[in-house]
Formats: C-alpha cells, structure tokens, sequence
C-alpha cells in the first residue's frame, strides 16, 4: 500500500485502510508510552506497568493490541516475556510526526474531535458525510 499525493477517485480511498490501521492502533497516549519505552530497549509488561503507573491487565492489553498489529514482538525467557518493538522505522515515524506537530504549533491539539479536552463525552458525535459513506 503506497500513500500517494492527489485525489482519491471511486474505490481508491480503500487502499488507505491499512495505513488508517496503522495510525489508529497508534491513537492511544498509553501506547505511544509503550512504544517510545520500547524504543530504548526490551521490556516485561509487569515493568512497563510499573514504569508507566498502570494496572498490568491495562499495559498487558495495550502491548496485545500492539503485537496484534505487527509493530511489537515478544521473546520468551524463563517464565518471562520481553517485549520489542518490530520495526525501527516506526520510530523514524514518530519522530516525523513530532517534526509535523512543530511546524503546525500543535494545532491538532485543538482538533474538537481528537484534540486534548476531548473523550469519552465526544462518543455520540455523528460522522460526517464523508466518513459514513
């Protein structure tokens, strides 16, 4: 799947399915935490846990969600499991996006749907036109 620059005629716009995939199980401050973490090395969930102040059920299912998409793995040593991430190049990608939030002053953060302020009290806002067909 290759992102090209210009319109998305008829059907085309399904070729974005993987890499909205990509970004939405990228969506969450919890496992942006995890990723960046992992960035530095391999890590237990019970370490992680630790680390980042939640509940182990809470990372464990954050970590599933990650190796479920591809982008991180586990080794399993002994009765233990080390997490890593997968591909380097996801890094080279968040480091992008942090260069994008810069040259735009972090104007997504003032996004009314994604932005900071906004949650679980945005959950009944209708699609628009556009997303719903």
């Amino acid at each position: 799947m290759t992102i090209h620059h210009g319109t998305v005629l008829n059907e085309g716009w399904r070729e974005l399915a993987p890499a909205a995939a990509l970004f939405h199980s990228l969506s969450d401050a919890t496992r942006l935490g995890i990723v960046k973490r992992m960035a530095e090395g391999e890590i237990r969930v019970g370490d992680l846990a630790a680390e980042l102040g939640l509940a182990q059920s809470t990372v464990s299912a954050h970590v599933a969600c990650l190796r479920d998409c591809g982008l991180v793995e586990g080794r399993a040593q002994g009765r233990s499991v080390y997490y890593s991430l997968t591909r380097p190049e996801l890094m080279d990608m968040l480091a992008q996006a942090e260069v994008l939030l810069a040259a735009t002053g972090n104007a997504v953060s003032l996004c009314p749907n994604y932005g900071a302020g906004s949650g679980p009290e945005l959950t009944n806002v209708e699609p628009t036109k556009e997303i719903a067909q």
